[in-house]
């Protein structure tokens, strides 16, 4: 279980609720095109500005309970756009040959699958295609020719099957790869009871096949582990793509107060007095999260009932430094969660050199000792803010030990931090759409400084 929730936070989104239906084949499109090929995208372009669906794997051995799993989940995601694509629907037909010795053939092997084809369906669901899905015959061993399903754009794909995993481009397309495990001779009757009397083999022939181990403990019913998964998959849903490309990217949870404060702060009509108090309550709710990543340690308290209350001790070695002059605007939010807390300054000439001019810095003497939390509200290019890391980094100041605050994020100016210093945490309250021509944030806010201490005039 851990394995899973781990992999699924890397770099690398019938009882069940299906968009899709049965359709003849008198339909004009083939089960290998989308069925709205109008509607196909034309450029690379196009495909980026998509959200990206979440793609589950789920695989396990057979009849471990992998489809109750997923029913589980599909239910509980009820709010959002879900499609199963099941790996068996990709089985090939058997050759009148194979049919022959149809008891010998082993439909546990990856070369019982079309897994070429299973990667064309799942790339044009990733894609915002609707794509055909074969419908197997699994009495005749062969693809129903006269109807297939219709699987449409969603906003999570789940792909289950007992080989899911077995091809790396396969897994390589998912977010998140969950094992069912379930007792083996649990798996065994329950294989008996769906392939004689679902699938029309005899009792002999389930007896001669191998069978995979797998891990969730009790398949469908570790309730606990379900509802993990679908917790997990919940906030992966609701993050930016950028926070699934980088971990190291934290976005504080919307809501309406938040994004009501967003609003005031870029209305270009507000006034100084409102634009610094909104600010300084959004700056407020940024520190507080920011303050959330820092090392902890154990601690006991004696409560005033004579009770012991085992709670945590704030991280002792810590300091803020500001990136001049915007980054003061934080300062005082700082100085209000952290008493006492030591503040350094950098300033960095910006105009006409890319930020990357470095014209002062006073930091504390021991900052190399500290976790530093640098300050900037607003994430542009990311040049001045590399110089200022950098300049960190030199005096000693260990990557993973700084965490960069800031109120808005350019997509730039994230892969410009990420990729120099991936080690490093960022925590911003929104991730805006692009710079524009002239590298300013869009939608932004304006030159912040100037509109927070009221030299915009």
């Amino acid at each position: 279980m851990d394995y899973a929730m781990e992999a699924a936070s890397g770099a690398h989104f019938s009882g069940l609720r299906l968009d899709g239906r049965l359709l003849s084949s008198s339909a004009p499109s083939s089960p290998h095109t989308p069925h709205n090929q109008s509607s196909s995208l034309s450029t690379s372009d196009d495909v980026t500005s998509l959200k990206q669906p979440f793609v589950i794997g789920v695989s396990g051995g057979t009849a471990s309970g992998k489809t109750t799993v997923c029913d589980m989940i599909i239910q509980q995601l009820h709010d959002h756009r879900v499609v199963l694509v099941n790996q068996d629907s990709f089985y090939r037909g058997l050759t009148a040959e194979e049919a022959e010795h149809v008891h010998e053939y082993n439909f546990d092997h990856p070369d019982a699958f079309d897994t070429e084809q299973l990667l064309e369906c799942v790339g044009q669901l990733k894609c915002g295609q609707s794509v055909h899905v074969p419908i197997y015959d699994f009495k005749n061993h062969r693809r129903c020719s006269e109807s297939f399903r219709q699987v449409n754009a969603s906003d999570v794909i789940i792909l289950e099957g007992i080989l899911v995993f077995h091809d790396q481009r396969v897994r390589n397309l998912m977010n998140m790869k969950i094992f069912v495990d379930t007792d083996a001779d649990v798996r065994l009757s329950r294989r008996i009871r769906r392939d004689t009397v679902e699938r029309g083999r005899d009792i002999n022939s389930v007896l001669e096949q191998k069978y995979a181990d797998v891990i969730i403990p009790r398949g469908g019913d570790n309730h606990v582990a379900v509802d993990l998964i679908v917790q997990h998959i919940r906030t992966k849903l609701g993050q930016h793509d950028l926070c699934k490309i980088y971990p190291n990217v934290y976005v504080i949870q919307s809501t309406f107060q938040i994004r009501g404060m967003h609003t005031l702060i870029r209305d270009r009509e507000i006034t100084k007095h409102d634009f610094v108090f909104y600010s300084d309550r959004l700056i407020r709710l940024v520190v507080e999260h920011g303050l959330g990543h820092l090392p902890f340690t154990e601690k006991q308290v004696i409560t005033p009932t004579g009770s012991v209350y085992t709670g945590v001790d704030f991280c002792k070695k810590l300091c803020g430094v500001s990136i001049v002059r915007s980054g003061e605007s934080m300062e005082n939010a700082l100085r209000a969660c952290c008493k006492g807390i030591k503040i350094g300054k950098i300033l960095i000439h910006r105009d006409g050199d890319n930020g990357k001019q470095l014209i002062y810095e006073k930091l504390p003497k021991d900052i190399s000792e500290r976790h530093v939390l640098l300050l900037d509200p607003v994430l542009a290019t990311g040049n001045s803010a590399g110089q200022a890391i950098e300049l960190l980094i030199q005096k000693g100041v260990p990557e993973s030990h700084i965490i960069f605050l800031n109120l808005i994020s350019a997509p730039e100016g994230i892969h410009c931090v990420c990729k120099r210093f991936p080690s490093l945490k960022i925590v911003t309250s929104e991730i805006d759409v692009a710079l524009n021509e002239e590298f300013r944030v869009i939608p932004g806010m304006g030159e912040f400084g100037d509109r927070y201490f009221g030299t915009d005039d």
